[in-house]
C-alpha cells in the first residue's frame, strides 16, 4: 500500500510523491546513482550507510528481488528515491517485490518524483543532507528541520558500525558456479562494509578468506601468519578510522601484500601519508571511465564513493596508477617500496562492467611471490 511522502532538502527544497516500503521517516546524505541495472546490489551495499539513494534510471523494481543478488544481509541505505516504481516485477529470477523487501528491512522509499530535477540540484549544489518520510509520520516543515539537523558524513566513522561482529571464513567462488577455490593462501579481509561478490572474487583468485572485524588489531592478525591483507569498501569518512590506519601502517612495515578498494584505498593512502577530502557529489554508478596511467588503457568501472584521496598530498614513495576520465580525480595508487596497491572503484563490479577485475589477479600474483619468500 502506498502512502503520501515527502523528500526534504537541507536548503528547504521539497518533493512530494508516493511512498512505499516502511511508513516512517529517516535522514541521510542524498546522492544519485546512474546505474541502469543492479538496484538490489546497490541498496544492499553497506557503503550506502546513512545515505539516501536517488536512482537516475526511471524504472526501478521491474526485475524484483531474489536471494542471490544481495551484497549483504540487509538494506543499508536510509531511503530510496525513484521516478517510476514497478510493484509487479517480471523476471524469471524474481522471488519478491522491491516493496516487500523494503518493508522487511524497514526502509522507506518515495516514487513519482522528478529524479532528473533532483539530480540536477545535487550536481549543482553537491550531495545534500535530506529527510525522507511519510506525511503521516512527519510534516514537510519538520522534515526540512530534520535534514538541517543531520550532521553529514564528514567526520563520521561508519566502518565500525557496518563491520561484522564475528570473524568468519569464505570459500565460495563467483556466481553461478560458486565453486570452491583450489588455492590455499592465507588471506585476511578487513570488513569495513564488504560486499559478497568481492569475497567471491577473492576466493576465486587466492583461496579461503578470513573476514575480520574492522577494529581487529594487527597483533591478532599476525598470529595466523597472513600472506595477504585485503582492505574492503565501506561507508563514511576514512580519516576518523584511526584504528584501521594504525594497523595498515604496521602491515606496510612487514611488507605483507595489501590490496585495498574504495574506503580501503583511502585508508591505505592515509596510512602512507596522504590526505583525503569530501567530494562535491561523489561517484555513484556503473559507467565511469578510468585510465591506467602506465598503459593508457581505459576501463569502464563501477563506483560508489563520496570521499577521495588528494593526489597533491601523495608522498614520493606512492605512485599514481589510475585516474578518472570524468574529473581527473585519483583512482589508483601503488607503493614503490612495499607490495601494496589500491583502487578507488569497485573492481568486483556488482553491478557493473567486469574489465577491472584484473586487479584481483594482480593481488594473487603478489601473494604468490610473497609466499615464496
Amino acid at each position: 500500500m502506498s502512502f503520501k511522502a515527502v523528500l526534504a532538502f537541507e536548503d528547504g527544497s521539497l518533493f512530494y510523491g508516493e511512498g512505499f516500503g516502511k511508513e516512517k521517516f529517516d535522514v541521510g546524505e542524498l546522492v544519485f546513482n546512474t546505474s541502469m541495472t543492479g538496484y538490489q546490489e546497490i541498496i544492499t551495499d553497506p557503503s550506502y550507510k546513512k545515505q539516501i539513494i536517488t536512482f537516475t534510471h526511471p524504472h526501478i523494481g521491474n526485475t524484483g528481488i531474489n536471494k542471490e543478488d544481495s551484497e549483504s544481509e540487509k538494506i543499508h541505505a536510509s531511503g530510496i528515491v525513484v521516478k517510476n516504481f514497478c510493484n509487479s516485477p517480471s523476471n524469471w529470477r524474481s522471488e519478491n517485490s522491491l516493496e516487500d523487501f523494503c518493508i522487511k528491512n524497514e526502509i522507506i522509499a518515495i516514487s513519482d518524483v522528478d529524479t532528473r530535477e533532483i539530480t540536477s540540484l545535487l550536481r549543482e549544489n553537491g550531495a545534500m543532507n535530506s529527510c525522507i518520510g511519510s506525511l503521516s509520520k512527519i510534516s514537510a516543515e519538520e522534515a526540512v528541520k530534520k535534514a538541517k539537523e543531520f550532521g553529514g558524513l564528514k567526520g563520521m566513522d561508519l566502518a565500525k558500525v557496518v563491520s561484522t561482529e564475528d570473524d568468519y571464513k569464505w570459500n565460495e567462488g563467483i556466481w553461478p558456479e560458486v565453486k570452491k577455490s583450489k588455492n590455499s593462501y592465507s588471506v585476511v579481509a578487513y570488513d569495513y562494509g564488504i560486499k559478497e561478490n568481492i569475497l567471491r572474487l577473492l576466493s576465486e583468485h587466492v583461496g579461503e578468506v578470513r573476514v575480520v572485524n574492522a577494529k581487529t588489531p594487527f597483533e591478532k592478525i599476525m598470529k595466523s601468519n597472513p600472506q595477504g591483507i585485503f582492505l574492503s569498501n565501506g561507508p563514511g569518512d576514512p580519516e576518523p578510522c584511526d584504528y584501521a590506519i594504525r594497523n595498515i601502517k604496521k602491515f606496510l612495515e612487514k611488507k605483507i601484500p595489501i590490496f585495498g578498494i574504495c574506503l580501503g584505498h583511502q585508508l591505505l593512502a592515509l596510512a602512507g601519508g596522504a590526505k583525503t577530502f569530501k567530494m562535491k557529489f561523489g561517484h555513484h554508478g556503473a559507467n565511469h571511465p578510468v585510465q591506467d596511467v602506465e598503459s593508457g588503457n581505459v576501463f569502464i568501472t563501477s563506483q560508489n564513493h563520496g570521499f577521495a584521496v588528494d593526489e597533491k598530498t601523495l608522498p614520493s614513495h606512492i605512485k599514481v596508477t589510475h585516474i578518472s576520465l570524468f574529473d581527473k580525480s585519483l583512482q589508483g595508487i601503488e607503493f614503490i617500496k612495499s607490495p601494496a596497491f589500491s583502487f578507488q572503484g569497485h573492481p568486483e563490479a556488482s553491478p557493473g562492467p567486469q574489465e577491472i577485475q584484473i586487479l584481483f589477479k594482480k593481488f594473487s600474483t603478489m601473494i604468490e611471490e610473497y609466499a615464496k619468500t
